[in-house]
């Protein structure tokens, strides 16, 4: 999915702390971090790692690197077509221009997330995290917190296709938790330990039907001039979407850090449940098609 060129960006809405602090990196092996990563992947805060015996090390402070742009340098739709940064900073924007007044037609105020693009480290209201944890939405700031670096990760490491809308799907998916804080289901997370039916399975399932939801409406939001953010997506932007769902399903995760699938230790669904969520708020554009905590079936949404 394509931003349209001309669309207006505005660099205030994305905090931009790359390079501003000590990097504290995670000090595990692969396997470990491979773990560490999905334990947190798209929805879980950093918080809930701690007490886990992982080991933390200093590095020296990094600085803002030369040849790493700031998001003040992101202004149209056209820097958002060749910048990741610029990326996540114009879909925080289509998000708001959705989610806003679609809550408001239920009678819900949305307060906009804070949205963070950090390297290396970031200190949040829910402690320490390093960029080895993923994107994750930290509900004690209301904040979704972002590295690019992620989405590397996510294309090389994890098979997903990549493209513009894997990485729209990633963003949306973290707002999504905080439009579950705002309406009062992110709580559910804690309900129900881990598992195919946990309560962390639903909620995450939800945060991706959400996802699909924003999709659906996506190419029709527009900036405050009245110019839409987005451009129609193809099939090919869907299939993008769905391979980066797909990488992180649980059972995608366990096989390839274990050679096993245990359903019992899942937290954020299988990979044919967080497609077919995602397709559900994607093709019917319902919210109310969203309600995965009442779902008898998560695989048949």
């Amino acid at each position: 999915m394509s931003f349209n060129d001309d669309a207006r960006l505005n660099p205030s809405r994305v905090r931009d702390t790359r390079g501003s602090r000590r990097g504290t990196k995670i000090a595990v092996g692969g396997g470990s971090i491979l773990l560490l990563i999905v334990a947190s992947l798209l929805g879980i805060n950093p918080g809930l790692l701690e007490g886990l015996g992982i080991g933390t090390t200093d590095t020296a402070p990094s600085g803002r690197a030369t040849d790493t742009p700031a998001i003040s340098e992101c202004a149209t739709g056209a820097d958002a077509n060749e910048r990741a940064d610029c990326r996540i900073l114009a879909t925080a924007q289509s998000l708001d221009a959705f989610w806003v007044p679609y809550l408001e037609g239920y009678g819900q105020t949305v307060q906009l997330p804070g949205i963070e693009i950090f390297s290396d480290a970031v200190d949040t209201a829910c402690g320490t995290a390093s960029s080895q944890v993923g994107p994750f939405y930290c509900p004690s700031d209301t904040t979704a917190y972002f590295d690019t670096g992620f989405f590397t990760e996510l294309r090389d490491n994890y098979g997903a296709e990549g493209g513009p809308l894997a990485e729209e799907y990633v963003v949306a998916h973290e707002y999504g938790h905080h439009i579950q804080n705002t309406i009062g289901t992110l709580k559910y997370s804690r309900q129900g330990g881990t598992g195919p039916t946990s309560g962390s399975v639903r909620v995450e399932l939800q945060a991706d039907c959400f996802a699909g939801l924003w999709a659906a409406h996506a190419a029709r939001t527009a900036d405050s001039s009245g110019q839409i953010f987005l451009e129609p997506f193809t099939e090919a932007d869907l299939r993008s979407a769905l391979s980066a769902a797909a990488a992180v399903g649980d059972d995608r995760i366990q096989e390839a850090a274990t050679g096993r699938v245990s359903p019992e230790g899942w937290t954020h669904g299988s990979a044919a449940q967080r497609q077919a969520w995602f397709l559900e708020g994607y093709r019917n554009g319902d919210i109310n098609r969203c309600n995965t905590l009442a779902a008898e079936d998560l695989d048949n949404p």
